[in-house]
Formats: C-alpha cells, structure tokens, sequence
C-alpha cells in the first residue's frame, strides 16, 4: 500500500501502469468518476493488487469480498437516520459499532427520539455491527443546551427516570450501547456530570450494553473555555467504558479557514488523554468531511460550507487548482475562484487520514471514530484496513 500524489501531466493509465495496478482498481477505490479527470496534488490510494486481480478487467469489490481477519480496533462512526441506504450498506463492514443521533430529553426527564431509526438497526445488525443509542442535550432549536444538562445531573430521580425510558427502548429497539454525547458542560457541573456518566454505566453495565461518552478536545487539566471546563478527562475516563476524543472543528463554520483536524492539535489533545485515561479506552475522533470558506474572512459574517472529500476534490478539478498540503496541519488544502470571490478550502485526505492512523498506532489508542458517516469516501476504509489488518504491525 502507497500513496501517490498526481503530478502535472498525469492521467489515471500512466498512474495505473506506474504503479503496477489495474486501472479500473485505481478508479475504483478512489471514485474517480468518467471521465477520469484528475486535480494536481491529489492524493491517491494505491493498494496491494498482488494476486487478488484476475486480470480480465474487473476489480473485485472489496467491501464484500470475505476478509480473513477483522480491523483490531473499536471503529465508530456518528450517522443520522436519514443516511443514504447505499452509503450506509457501504460503510458497515469496516465498523464494529454506529452510534445513531441522536435522542434528546426534556426538562421533565422525557426521551426525544429520532424519526425511523429502525431500518439503521436492523441493517447493522444484520451485518454484525453494534447498533448504539446517542443521548444528546438538544434543544428544540437543535443546538446543545446546557441547561438541560444541568437539570439532569443535578436531579437523582431524573436521571433514574430517563434511564428507564433508555433502558426499554433499547431492548425494544435492540440497541447494543448507549453513548453520551453532552458539549457546553458548565464547569460547576464538572463532577455532577461525571457522576452522572459513571451512574449509567453501572445501571446499562447490568444488562451488557456498554456506555460511552465523547469528550471535547482538551489540551491540559485546566483549559478555560465553556466547551472545556465542564469536561474531566480523569473522571469521565474512570466512570465509562470507553471514550472519543473529539479531535475537529479547530476550522469550523463561523471560524477562520484552517484544517478541521490540524495533525499537530489533534496530537497535544490525544497525548494529554493518554496522561489520564487508559489507552485502551479512548478512541480517536476523525471528520468525514471539510470546509469551504468565501474570502475574505470577516469574523461574525463569514459562513463556511460544509463539503465531502469527493467535493472537494471535484471543486479543485473543475476550477483547474492545485491542491497543496500543509506539513504541520498534516492537511491538504486550495484557493480557487467563483463568480469573483475568491475561496478557501481545507478537508480530508488519506494523506492527512494515514497521519492520524499512524498516531494512533504510536500512541497505543483502541480505536477511532468518525464524525460522521452520510458520505462515503472509499479510500478511507481501504486505508484503515491495510493498515491494521494487512501491515499486522499494530499493538
């Protein structure tokens, strides 16, 4: 397994050829749509075809071909249920658990469910992936509230009352897991919380459903910031079976262009988990996606665009650009004009994904989880394999 940036000058035949692949393997597990156009910069799989190509012409779909050992991580991924049938039925053979989003709850302790969340559990179930409930504090106006978060953790007999309701959902339902996504935690409510998740990990526990908890992005004990002072690493660590790491949105909607997971970031915030939970619990979190921005940047008016790889990388190619790559962001990034506004674009790549994978291999974490999973982009998945499976070189 290599990666290949595209050169100027190159077409999808030389690369294939230079390479010593199929060409219809290197379109294939790169969707690279007709006519086969490629962006200079472009960063391209190129995996081991060595005596798994038939040699008469068709590449063999690897997402259903029998794999001799499974990915030795927990690999996890966010989904909402009204994710493409073809997208999801894609991406679950590389995941151990889908973490569907989300339910939310009520002042009075009532459960908010999502709409037809059943299709999603029979089909990982289905396919031998673990199907988890995602509790959220979301207000009717869909954004997190803290306000309910503190009515649940300061509240015994309302967090008794909703996790009845989660329990009987989830044997009605057959849900496999409960994951506890809370953001915006005040910082009196630090302990509260913790409690909180450590109470249902002792109730869910009983019944073997495994209780996680995403954790915002901190790089010390002490990091003021409302989205970091509610957030105790030591103590939510110990109260759950696992966590995630929620390693993106340093560029985000409202913010500065930049890398959406900046290798060096996501690396100060992996390394300060690992000084207080153990390894073996903590899964690193990955985007799925990336940002366009219209320039020039002007904070409070400037609203980025959320975008694939694939549109990304189709953005590039229609406006004839190069992408480059930045060495410490571990990120590829371009600049390209519309209709006179000049725009920036920052997103993902399996350059940028294969130096997150290798920091997890170094760092000794147990998995990886994405945020999240309504586009496909192949080459991930591929990457993730050859990486953990076929280099055998993990743990």
């Amino acid at each position: 397994m290599q990666i290949y940036v595209v050169k100027e000058g190159d077409n999808v035949d030389r690369i294939a050829a230079s390479q010593g692949i199929p060409v219809d393997a290197l379109i294939y597990d790169n969707q690279i749509e007709y006519p086969y156009r490629l962006a200079v910069g472009q960063a391209l799989f190129i995996g081991d075809y060595s005596g798994k190509y038939t040699g008469d012409g068709s590449c063999q779909m690897r997402e259903n071909r029998e794999r001799t050992s499974r990915i030795p991580l927990y690999v996890s991924g966010y989904a909402y249920p009204y994710i493409q049938d073809e997208v999801l039925e894609a991406t679950l053979p590389g995941l151990t658990a889908i973490y569907i989003f989300s339910y939310g709850f009520t002042m009075e302790g009532e459960l908010v469910p999502p709409r037809n969340e059943e299709w999603m559990i029979a089909e990982a179930r289905q396919q031998g992936v673990r199907p988890v409930l995602t509790l959220t504090p979301l207000g009717n106006d869909g954004r997190f509230n803290n306000n309910l978060v503190n009515a649940l953790v300061q509240s015994r007999a309302m967090q008794q009352k909703l996790l009845w309701q989660l329990g009987s959902v989830m044997q009605q339902k057959q849900y496999g897991g409960l994951d506890i996504d809370f953001e915006y935690i005040q910082a009196e409510d630090r302990v509260a919380f913790a409690r909180f998740v450590e109470f249902a990990t002792q109730v869910m526990n009983l019944f073997d459903y495994p209780v996680s908890v995403a954790l915002a992005p901190k790089t010390s004990r002490d990091q003021p910031g409302l989205l970091y002072e509610g957030v105790d690493y030591r103590l939510l660590g110990a109260a759950a079976n696992r966590v995630m790491l929620m390693t993106y949105e340093w560029g985000y909607t409202y913010g500065p262009p930049m890398a959406v997971a900046p290798l060096n970031m996501v690396r100060r915030v992996a390394e300060y988990a690992i000084s207080e939970i153990p390894a073996e619990k903590i899964s690193l979190g990955i985007p799925n996606y990336g940002y366009d921005w219209p320039l020039p940047y002007v904070r409070g008016t400037t609203k980025a665009t959320t975008i694939g790889t694939l549109e990304a990388i189709q953005l590039a190619i229609d406006h004839g650009v190069e992408i480059r790559f930045d060495e410490t962001a571990q990120s590829p990034y371009f600049r390209y004009w519309q209709y006179g506004v000049q725009h920036e674009v920052w997103f993902e790549d399996v350059r940028s994904l294969q130096a997150k994978f290798r920091l997890v291999k170094e760092l000794g974490l147990s998995g990886v989880g994405y945020w999240q999973l309504m586009r496909y982009f192949r080459a991930n998945w591929l990457l993730l394999e050859e990486m953990f499976v076929r280099e055998r070189g993990y743990r």
